[in-house]
């Protein structure tokens, strides 16, 4: 390419397969070359031959840009945008009209004087700038042009090429054209010359070479500058409206932006469903405080951050707004039971008992349950928040603001949505998204520090308008501290995990936990291995971090209580290790340092006796020799809600599905808690749970010992498995934790090889958990002979798995009674199947990708209403996908096993019946339905 900027004269020549005359024009008189050419420098040339200035140049110069990006074809788009387009290679592109154009230049780049000619048919003379005349067209003419060459193109014209033609003819006339308004014209004349010599007017040429080239180190700077200018509009646009915009942003600048979140879902109508408890028990549930600290901040800082999001006039509504919190899938509550019934209607509270009689309160069941921690919830915030008030620093016993923490309502309260009405109930799984939540929790912080006036007004909800400015500074040092540990422990976490493998070598990486799944067990270790030691004080072991790539569904709970074993994995027999463990989880306060008195290690603010009382409201009494559960009892399918068809239940297709279920279903599941036809009836009562032998008396009780089956014969996901299992965790050696002499009172059968210092998750947890519980008891000066009983006869020892474990191979998952199954969607440990349909079907035919977060339900298919296969959601939304976009498998993400298809054994694993026709499926969801 000639340089300095210079018209070659003669012009060179151009390839034929660059059939634009403008462009051929550029390169003919060298002032870009004929190959590939960097969109920069193309759209910096024409924009000068253009003559426009200021905003109208930078608008051509994009416009520019975006057609030469294309123009080379769809596919090549990348590579004209990292290396510009292909001039000699745009014939038989995307804006190649393939002769429907003017066919002046034929595909050999021959000129043809008699479509000069016709052109000139089209115009008329116009006067020139210096008086004389010349042929030319306006734009009207240059119009009917065009649409005539359409029409003789005939068929061969395609329906998008009168959009190219706007960006052939007019915009010659614009960069080329003389006189202004309705009389610029295009001259004929100039025409022929730029096609036949491929040479530009006079003054064309002069608007290019008063512009100096362009280096390309400014063109560089430019285009860093560009995208500097476009990532700061979009940032700020973002900040604004994120549910729409923060998904675009690249990972650095998206992690500064709310996450997107899914619109708010007002019923007209809400329907709690009756499970046994009466009000005050239900509400007590749901706010009663398990010693948790769940948000970095004390109750009242919650309560007067904003939202992380930017308005130019308005203010951003309070973080702990309830219509907000509903947006990651929290449940409105009152905040009080004792308020007008049409408060508690709008809560769907009053009309629990319409249609049967309040239950007895837990209070007076014939085993008391004598709760007696009264509960608040003045603040009007969802289901499974809770205050904990009168809370002490742990290690130094110093007094501390109230806190605020989740309760174990927060994971394990349902509810579904079905054309405007709300039905909830108790113990289901959540459909809640806490990593959001907690991202949501950490920006409001870093907003409240750093956005221009929004530290004064959280001062002043929290200090009072008439707080000094001593105050207010200390409040923001305080503030300031929690929001750079929290930005320090989340870039720390990163990098630990870029640098670890799991346990059979893969790199370590978090799964999307998303709407309604959560990996409890790896929080838990991250939380009391490596946080809670960090929070003390303890340096170090931040490597015994793990990536969350396990997620489960939140299993129910009723029952549970009267099941050996809980978790999907078996993994925990003793209750009070089980609760106690999610309460550290979901951060009790827990001093594991030895730089304090020796009596304060293994504090915590963990409320035990409350701990207590909820699984004794969930246990009621004991279910043998009554042969019935009380206590908290599964949701019963609400069909008396709805008038809908839909809903009804066919008797006659329970009675088949019941047959079903006791072919196929009572091998794992075991009969079904609540059948009295099934108990009673010849055909089925042999199988009955009541008969069953896997009753095993414990102590003065029975519990039922659940079947465990191998995840190798199931075929399921096996992340959640190896867990406890293979995970390692490292403490320091003053906390005297050799858990095999923490669990020898137990008189444990099975036992994993450990050191003090190093151990197997899964005892390390349960010999922390003991200890914490211990101490929780002795500073609540409960009596030997009470602590005894409350932890009762079950033990603190590893699952030693099934009898024949030849035909069973660790590792196991447990399966559980079917008892309110119709709640409990998502299904699979890990929630990777939406309905009970998909459930029964062959695993192949199940849906790869669907998406979370709509609580829209289908009464057909039992289970959450969701596309197969999609690959959008709606804003807001998280996409469970079992594999990457590559085909990559996503690590505790499979969806296969519990199929089917076939006949099962060890030859065909994940197989665990046959193929059931379309009718038996309904059949047993059918049966499914009632229990």
């Amino acid at each position: 390419m000639a340089d300095p900027r210079t018209p070659l004269n003669p012009s060179i020549e151009v390839s034929k397969d660059n059939p634009c005359p403008f462009l051929r024009g550029l390169v003919g008189e060298g002032y870009v070359g004929g190959g590939t050419v960097p969109l920069g420098e193309l759209s910096q040339t024409i924009g000068d031959a253009t003559g426009k200035t200021g905003l109208m140049k930078v608008k051509a110069r994009a416009e520019i840009s975006g057609v030469a990006a294309i123009a080379n074809g769809i596919r090549h788009i990348w590579k004209s945008l990292w290396r510009g387009a292909q001039l000699d290679a745009l014939r038989n592109g995307p804006l190649d009209k393939h002769g429907a154009g003017s066919r002046i230049l034929s595909v050999e780049g021959v000129v043809n004087e008699d479509e000069i000619a016709r052109l000139a048919t089209f115009g008329r003379d116009y006067t020139d700038p210096w008086g004389g005349t010349e042929r030319g067209l306006n734009a009207a003419e240059i119009k009917i042009f065009m649409h005539e060459n359409l029409k003789r193109a005939g068929s061969a014209a395609r329906w998008y090429y009168p959009v190219l033609m706007q960006n052939e003819w007019p915009v010659l006339l614009d960069i080329m054209g003389k006189g202004d308004g309705d009389s610029r014209y295009l001259s004929v004349a100039e025409v022929r010359t730029l096609f036949t010599e491929r040479k530009f007017p006079a003054r064309i040429e002069q608007r290019i070479v008063v512009h100096p080239p362009v280096t390309r180190t400014k063109r560089v700077l430019r285009w860093v500058g560009a995208a500097a200018a476009v990532l700061i509009v979009l940032l700020i646009a973002a900040l604004r409206f994120p549910d729409q915009l923060q998904p675009m942003l690249p990972n650095m600048l998206g992690q500064l932006v709310a996450p997107p979140l899914p619109a708010r879902t007002v019923a007209r109508e809400a329907y709690w469903l009756q499970q046994n408890w009466a009000l005050e028990d239900r509400h007590w549930f749901h706010h009663v405080s398990q010693g948790t600290a769940t948000f970095p901040v004390p109750y009242s800082w919650f309560m007067a951050l904003e939202q992380p999001r930017l308005y130019f006039v308005a203010r951003p509504g309070l973080l702990s707004d309830n219509a907000h919190l509903e947006r990651f899938g929290f449940i409105p509550s009152p905040r009080t039971i004792n308020a007008d019934e049409t408060t508690l209607r709008r809560y769907g509270y009053a009309n629990v008992y319409e249609t049967a009689p309040p239950p007895v309160p837990a209070r007076q069941w014939e085993y008391p349950v004598k709760w007696d921690t009264p509960v608040d919830n003045v603040g009007g915030l969802p289901v499974g928040f809770a205050r904990m008030t009168g809370v002490r620093d742990p290690a130094t016993g110093r007094q501390e603001e109230d806190k605020i923490g989740l309760t174990c309502a927060a994971c394990h309260t349902g509810q579904i949505h079905y054309k405007g009405v709300d039905v909830r109930f108790d113990g289901g799984p959540a459909m809640t998204d806490l990593k959001k939540l907690e991202s949501t929790t950490g920006l409001s912080i870093m907003y409240t520090l750093y956005v221009p006036g929004r530290f004064t007004r959280f001062a002043n909800r929290v200090l009072g308008a008439s707080a000094s400015d001593a105050d207010r500074k200390a409040l923001r040092q305080k503030l300031s501290t929690i929001g750079w540990f929290l930005l320090r422990w989340q870039i720390n976490y990163g990098k630990i995990i870029e640098d670890k493998t799991t346990w059979d070598g893969k790199q370590q990486k978090d799964t999307e936990e998303g709407f309604g799944r959560l990996d409890a067990l790896n929080r838990i270790g991250n939380q009391v291995f490596a946080q809670d030691l960090t929070l003390s004080g303890v340096e170090g072991f931040e490597k015994n971090l793990h990536a969350q790539d396990a997620p489960v569904s939140f299993p129910p709970i009723w029952t549970v209580p009267w099941l050996k074993y809980a978790q999907y994995d078996a993994s925990i027999e003793q209750p009070l290790i089980r609760n106690a463990g999610e309460a550290l989880g979901v951060t009790a306060l827990l001093n594991l340092s030895d730089a304090y008195p020796k009596d304060t290690m293994f504090r915590s603010s963990i409320e035990i006796k409350n701990l207590h009382w909820i699984e004794e409201m969930l246990r009621g009494s004991p279910p043998k020799p009554a042969g019935k559960l009380s206590g908290l009892l599964s949701p019963k399918w609400p069909s008396q809600i709805f008038g809908d068809g839909a809903w009804a239940i066919d008797t006659k297709r329970v009675e088949r599905g019941r047959q079903l279920y006791a072919d196929i279903c009572v091998e794992c599941h075991l009969g079904p808690v609540n059948d009295p036809v099934f108990d009673s009836d010849d055909r089925y009562k042999a199988k009955s749970v009541w008969a069953s032998d896997r009753w095993k008396k414990i102590g003065d009780e029975y519990v039922l010992d659940p079947v465990q089956k191998s995840v190798q014969g199931m075929g399921t996901d096996s992340a959640q498995a190896y867990v406890l299992a293979k995970r390692t965790v490292q403490v320091p050696g003053f906390l005297n934790m050799d858990p095999t002499k923490v669990l020898e009172h137990w008189d444990c059968k099975k036992t994993l090889p450990a050191t003090a210092t190093e151990m197997p998750y899964a005892t390390g947890l349960m010999a922390i958990v003991e200890k914490v519980s211990k101490k929780a008891m002795d500073d609540a000066r409960m009596p030997e002979d009470e602590q005894t009983k409350w932890w009762g006869g079950r033990k603190n020892c590893l699952d030693e798995g099934p009898a024949d474990q030849a035909k069973e191979p660790a590792p196991w998952y447990r399966a559980r009674p079917l008892n309110g199954v119709w709640a409990t969607a998502p299904y699979l440990h890990n929630g990777s199947v939406p309905s009970l349909y998909w459930m029964l079907s062959p695993a192949r035919d199940r849906p790869k990708s669907f998406c979370m977060g709509n609580r829209e339900y289908d009464p057909k298919q039992v289970g959450f209403a969701v596309t197969d296969n999609e690959w959008w959601c709606k804003t807001g939304q998280t996409r469970f996908k079992t594999t990457t976009f590559f085909g990559t498998e996503i690590n505790g993400n499979s969806n296969a096993g519990h199929s089917f298809e076939g006949t099962p054994g060890p030859n065909n694993p994940g197989v665990i019946g046959r193929l059931l026709k379309e009718d038996e499926r309904y059949d047993l969801i059918e049966y499914l339905k009632t229990l």
